[in-house]
């Protein structure tokens, strides 16, 4: 993907006037956390989505909004899929009603939307042809506005009905200012990054990073690998690495990787020393070893202090930093210390820094560093596409429509 992705956006349709009396159709990512009685258990989503929704509001157009909620069976809607608590937050946030409508792909109950409302429009993937991005609901859905918002990152990665069939026929398509500064963000990162651009790709398995880890080889001066990727490197570096987990199939890959890596006068940083453990759980006691000292029993649950200071002091230096996944078992406190030691050094860096995927945002929150990183990235499959060099559908057809405007 290339650095600069030609998109129109929201927020210059607002300062050209273009919203008045307009039909808005927003696609949010509104997929947020509930306990078992339907209580939402945490709201950054839904917050998040805000800023777009009141935009509109106040901008003086027709709000319909819309999301998807767990994995309903299209054609079947049950209590439990229900958007109910999503309208009831997103009012709070927003400090007027949003009323939830049923049943509105044929544009019933949405006749008489006025300037300024806002309403919440029922799961979408409860509508049939939604994942199999059917055109014919996709025109149903575009008869129903003016303008289209894709202002979902999270899901751009599927070519869905209201994520991208929706674009293809919507009078106007544009991108809503979360999924703007999540593309404006991962193109600085990684279309024209400030060097050394430097990635740490963390995980319990190579397997799932392979494709990430192949297209970051062509890109990047430091990858630092960590978690269970890292066992793997060791292992193909030579080094015994215990009953650590590991992909034996895969050492050959990782072999390749830095071999890759070498001939452009890049590294893969091997540790120096780790923290072992007899076995994996909460109270196991954590040695710290040099790596030739590992003992056939072991389990590498971390990197040592020695390998993370080492990596901190690349990380000072860097000029761009992708951070996606943990260094270590960063749960349990007595094998977290590497992942703490390089959050923080992210934390002070100079360097422009983008960060993604559950268990990052989880140490970046059990760390305190939100406010020092350059970017949180809302999207785990999105933002891994996205570093893998795929083109994403639903940003794709947002750049088709722009380039023919």
């Amino acid at each position: 993907m290339s650095a600069v992705l030609n998109f129109i956006r929201l927020q210059d349709l607002i300062a050209q006037n273009a919203l008045q009396g307009k039909r808005v159709f927003i696609r949010a990512d509104l997929n947020v956390p509930q306990d078992d009685a339907g209580n939402i258990t945490e709201d950054t989503r839904i917050r998040a989505s805000v800023p777009a929704i009141r935009a509109a509001a106040a901008a003086g157009a027709k709000v319909m909004v819309t999301s998807h909620l767990g994995r309903p069976t299209e054609g079947e809607f049950k209590a439990e899929d229900s958007l109910a608590p999503v309208a009831a937050r997103l009012a709070e946030l927003l400090g007027q009603p949003v009323e939830l409508k049923q049943n509105w792909v044929d544009g019933a109950g949405l006749e008489s939307l006025q300037a300024g409302q806002v309403v919440l429009l029922e799961n979408v993937r409860v509508n049939r042809g939604e994942k199999k991005n059917s055109d014919e609901l996709a025109q149903k859905m575009a008869a129903l506005c003016d303008i289209y918002v894709n202002d979902a990152f999270g899901t751009a990665h599927r070519a869905e009905a209201s994520t991208h069939g929706i674009a293809k026929f919507a009078p106007v398509a544009c991108a809503g200012p979360l999924l703007a500064a999540e593309l404006d963000a991962l193109g600085k990162a990684l279309g024209a990054p400030a060097r050394p651009l430097l990635a740490i790709v963390a995980g319990s398995k190579v397997s799932s990073k392979l494709s990430i880890l192949k297209a970051l080889a062509d890109k990047v001066d430091n990858l630092i690998v960590g978690g269970g990727i890292a066992n793997t490197f060791m292992k193909a570096s030579g080094l015994n690495i215990g009953k650590s987990l590991v992909e034996n199939d895969l050492v050959d890959e990782a072999r390749a990787i830095i071999e890759l890596m070498a001939k452009r006068g890049a590294q893969v940083p091997i540790p120096v020393d780790v923290v072992c453990a007899k076995e994996f759980s909460p109270t196991a006691a954590a040695t710290v070893k040099a790596v030739a000292d590992v003992a056939d029993d072991d389990m590498i649950l971390d990197i040592g202090p020695q390998t993370a200071a080492t990596l901190a002091a690349q990380i000072a230096k860097a000029g761009t930093v992708v951070w996606n996944g943990p260094v270590g078992v960063f749960e349990f406190d007595q094998f977290g210390e590497g992942t703490k030691t390089l959050a923080l050094a992210i934390a002070q860096s100079p360097a422009f820094s983008i960060a993604g995927g559950g268990d990052t945002l989880a140490a970046i929150a059990k760390y305190d560093i939100s406010a020092q990183v350059g970017y949180i990235s809302t999207g785990g499959g999105a933002f891994l596409e996205f570093l893998e060099g795929k083109t994403l559908p639903a940003v794709e057809i947002l750049t088709q429509r722009a380039a023919a405007q």
